[in-house]
Order: structure tokens, then sequence, then C-alpha cells
């Protein structure tokens, strides 16, 4: 048995180390088809085991549901304040949307809340750099997650479903539409699964940042067909979630190791004062093409 040791690695332009779901292995030197095939089946048995063995560890040791929900947020509230940056945030939300099934961008999640306090306390720790990096949200909702990337110097372009576009605009326009904001924001929609347009691959992005957006085992396809599409071997990806269904997380874990190697950051690298046993942060990184099959 591999030592957990072996499991703590450095992924993208992340400083810190992350715990990856599967030991990384150096390239093999054999070559041929059957090499190939008895290399995927041994990979895919590998993956389905990490995904459960990850969605077992984080339901049974951080017990998510004894927490509390909503830690961090006030879901019933036509405004959330946030200080962040050296900011006063306030990000509108519309509670009486989550009545309408399907919709959950209309309100902030505590994932959210800790992606950009985590992605906060990053770059003042000197474990990330944002600055004048190009950035893409995905799912982003309110737009609290891509503002807070916008006051620590990214150049960030939000995105999400034509029928959200309203609030998070107004939310943009709101907090980070002003002078004295380090990098940029900016709005587009985007459907996962559709074609993406050239502002968001042209140049490829630095970094891709996504919080709450493994909600159904329905959307992952989509989800991962995109962020195949908008990453380059460059891109490093943020991933917040809610451990709300365990399922559904490992589904798309498993899923996700085909494409991208995957890495779990663990809470003392997250932002002190907002940590919370009901969300995860994961870091993704595109699998270089040499450990591909053509």
């Amino acid at each position: 048995m591999s030592d957990e040791s072996d499991r703590m690695v450095r992924l993208g332009s992340y400083g810190g180390t992350v715990r990856s779901l599967l030991l990384l292995k150096g390239d093999g030197d054999g070559d041929g088809d059957d090499d190939e095939e008895e290399e995927d089946e041994d990979f895919g048995t590998a993956a389905t085991a990490a995904a459960a063995e990850e969605t077992m560890l984080l339901w049974g040791i951080q017990q998510p549901t004894l927490s509390k929900p909503n830690a961090f947020v006030s879901q019933h509230s036509l405004c959330l304040s946030l200080d962040a940056c050296g900011h006063s945030l306030s990000i509108l939300q519309s509670p009486s949307s989550l009545s309408t099934p399907g919709v959950t961008g209309a309100v902030v999640w505590d994932s959210g809340v800790v992606l950009g306090k985590f992605l906060e306390d990053a770059v003042d720790s000197g474990m990330l750099n944002l600055q004048g990096k190009k950035i893409v949200e995905l799912g982003s909702g309110c737009g609290l997650v891509g503002c807070i990337a916008s006051l620590l110097g990214g150049q960030v372009i939000l995105t999400d479903l034509p029928d959200r576009l309203r609030l998070l605009r107004k939310n943009v326009e709101v907090n980070v539409g002003h002078e004295n904001v380090r990098g940029s924001a900016t709005v587009t929609e985007l459907t996962w699964g559709d074609d993406l347009d050239m502002q968001l691959i042209e140049p490829r992005p630095d970094f891709v940042l996504g919080s709450d957006v493994v909600y159904s085992e329905g959307a992952v396809a989509d989800l991962l067909a995109t962020l195949q599409q908008l990453c380059g071997c460059e891109t490093t990806i943020f991933l917040a979630g809610e451990l709300r269904n365990d399922t559904i997380l490992e589904y798309f874990l498993e899923a996700a190791m085909k494409d991208f190697l995957v890495g779990r950051v663990d809470q003392t690298q997250w932002h002190p004062d907002y940590c919370s046993r009901r969300v995860v942060l994961y870091v993704l990184v595109k699998k270089p093409l040499l450990n591909k099959r053509e």
C-alpha cells in the first residue's frame, strides 16, 4: 500500500500541495495497442476505486450531514454582504427563484463563499497569483467568486445561462464596476456542452473557477465537455462544491479522472474563518497529451 505522503502533489499554478485522488505514476515505456488497452482497463478500475474511496473518506470523516448548512450565507435575504480584498461586497440575491425547479444560481451558497475566500487567502499567502491572469468562471450565479477574482487582479469572464445574466450583470456592475479594481470583469452567456465563443478560448484561460457546479449526474457530461474544450494544458481549475449527494460526486470524479488530474485541497489551506465540513475543494489540470491515446 502506498504511503499517503506519495499522494501529496502540486497541480497547475497553485503553490500548495493537494491530495491526488490517484497515485501519480511515471509514463510507461510499453508500446502497442494491447498495452494501451490493458492500461485503459487498469486505469478505469483505479479511477472507479479512487472515486469511491474519496466519497467514503469525505462522508465518513467530515460527516457533512452533521454540520450546519448555509453557515456563511442567508438565502432568504435579498442581499448578501461580505468583506473581501479590502472591499465590502453587496451581492444581490433572488430567494423567490429557488422555488423554480432547476434554478440554484439565484442565491449564494457556502461553496461560493469558501472558494472566494480561499482565493483571497491563497493570493495573500503567495500560493496563488491572479494579477493579469485570464479567468473564466462557470455557472457564476450571483457572481461572488468572479467578483473576488477580479478584485484580486484577474481578467475575469463570468458565465451562466441566458436567463441568469440579468442578476449577474447587476452584481458585477455594483461590486466591481468602479475604477479602484485591480482586475476586470465581463459577463457572457454559456450553456455547457455548446461550442465556445472565441473570447473564452483565445487565448486559453489561466484559471477556470466553479462553485456548486456538480449538482446532478445529467449535467456532468456537459460540464466536463466544456472543461475539455475550454482548458489548455496550462489551465488550473478550482472547483468547490456542497457535499449533498455522494453518488453524484463519485460519478463526477470517476468521469473527470479520464481527462484530468484531480487533487483535493485540505481545509488547512483554506481561509481560516471560512471552513466547512459540508464543502469540498478540488484542483484539476488537464492530463498531458503524451499520457493520452490519440
